[in-house]
């Protein structure tokens, strides 16, 4: 059977892919709205793009993801980022996108098994 689904990291390189990090972004509410979450509006792990490593048909790394629920993400795109993250808290949503990377409960354990792969943890 033919498909066209990539696989997970698709070509990024291991450093730019924390897939376990978006899926617990996934459980969170928006930080714009407060929305929880909805079949009809659901979160999404939203790449802030100016926070440096994007490129040509490549994102920024998943660290630098912000839950956003399907609505505001759609604002998101609508606005662009640095006139969107003015409704954000911290109004900067790298700062924010940081702020969520070090709460993450799997961080170290991400980052030890990157180191432990040869991989650099890069910004």
């Amino acid at each position: 059977m033919f498909t066209t689904k990539k696989p997970p990291r698709a070509g990024r390189p291991a450093w730019k892919c924390a897939e376990e990090f978006r899926r617990w972004l996934r459980k969170l509410p928006c930080p714009c709205c407060a929305h929880p979450g909805s079949e009809r509006n659901p979160i999404i792990a939203a790449h802030v793009d100016h926070a440096g490593g994007k490129g040509t048909s490549t994102k920024v790394a998943d660290k630098h993801c912000i839950p956003l629920c399907d609505d505001c993400h759609t604002k998101q795109h609508a606005m662009g980022w640095r006139s969107f993250e003015l409704s954000l808290p911290l109004h900067d949503g790298v700062k924010l996108a940081e702020a969520y990377w070090l709460q993450w409960p799997g961080r170290v354990a991400w980052e030890r098994e990157l180191a432990e792969s040869g991989q650099a943890v890069r910004a």
